[in-house]
């Protein structure tokens, strides 16, 4: 587990701070000009008053070796959130961010640590607290969402769906009940949806002890339900369209985690995979997941009778 700001909460030798970030507070930062705010995607004081005491410390301010940060980290969750949001090239980074490299630098560092998921998580059980709901889920739904894939991705990582006749990527996932991403798992298109459900729901069950019910598509049936009761104490339960149906319907519990699909679909980024790992591919499912759930916890929440 990382140390976060809320426990390094220190006074520091400086007076007068532009901002209140530990590469300000601590580090090289204040070197730098703080940028104005100028994108939509910039991160309000009330999301940062949130996202500030979530960040992990770096590794210079706890005596693991490395140079002080010289960029201020909210003006570089700014510049990755503008990435996302925008499907920007990474060096196409505007100028009033920090320079792109040192932006993709902190991606890469926070992706291949797992730092981006522990920072999402955190946020998760933030927004599940403020709807009254646990930390922890006790019922998810799994589903999938096949996109195409540019130019940049290998054939090792891509395939064709058949059925959704995509030639690209596969995103295999589990939300909670309020449509909150639990896990992620990118694949080639033709990677199977009860195939890669076994090592999907295997990670969801070691990391979320208290999930005991997933809902999921006729795509799931067969030996899939039995392996998850055997293997996993976890109840996969199938929720089927009728024969009589016709025309659009809204299906119990499927549509929850269509809505999850349909947020990321807001993020350019993520309307064709551009990446050229899937580990990345993945990072920007929950960069994008992190601005949503900031927004919703910012929101001022209109008082009940």
């Amino acid at each position: 587990m990382s140390q976060f700001y809320d426990i390094m909460w220190v006074e520091s030798t400086s007076t007068t701070l532009a901002c209140d970030c530990l590469a300000h507070r601590f580090g090289n930062a204040g070197d730098h000009p703080v940028r104005e705010r100028r994108y939509p995607t910039d991160m309000s004081e009330a999301e940062w008053a949130v996202v500030r005491p979530l960040l992990p410390v770096p590794g210079w301010l706890r005596g693991r070796g490395g140079q002080p940060e010289a960029y201020c980290h909210r003006a570089i969750l700014d510049a990755i959130r503008y990435l996302v949001d925008n499907a920007i090239k990474w060096r196409a980074m505007p100028a009033d961010f920090p320079p792109w490299d040192r932006v993709y630098a902190f991606f890469r560092r926070w992706r291949d640590h797992g730092m981006v998921k522990e920072f999402h998580d955190r946020l998760r059980r933030k927004v599940r607290e403020q709807a009254g709901r646990a930390p922890e889920p006790s019922a998810g739904v799994i589903d999938s969402q096949s996109v195409k894939a540019d130019a940049v991705v290998g054939a090792g990582t891509r395939g064709f769906d058949g059925g959704k006749l995509i030639n690209g990527r596969k995103r295999h996932a589990v939300v909670d009940t309020l449509g909150l991403l639990l896990t992620v798992m990118v694949t080639s298109a033709d990677v199977g949806d009860r195939a890669a459900a076994q090592v999907l729901l295997a990670q969801v069950a070691a990391a979320h002890h208290l999930l005991a019910l997933v809902w999921a598509d006729g795509g799931y049936t067969g030996s899939l339900v039995e392996h998850c009761l055997a293997a996993l104490a976890l109840v996969l339960t199938i929720v089927k369209r009728s024969d009589d149906m016709r025309g659009f319907v809204v299906l119990p519990k499927r549509w929850i985690v269509e809505r999850f699909f349909a947020h990321l679909m807001q993020s350019r980024r993520l309307v064709r995979d551009f990446e050229r790992s899937t580990s990345s591919a993945e990072a920007m499912v929950y960069w994008s997941m992190t601005q949503l759930m900031t927004r919703r916890l910012a929101r001022p929440r209109s008082s009940r009778a």
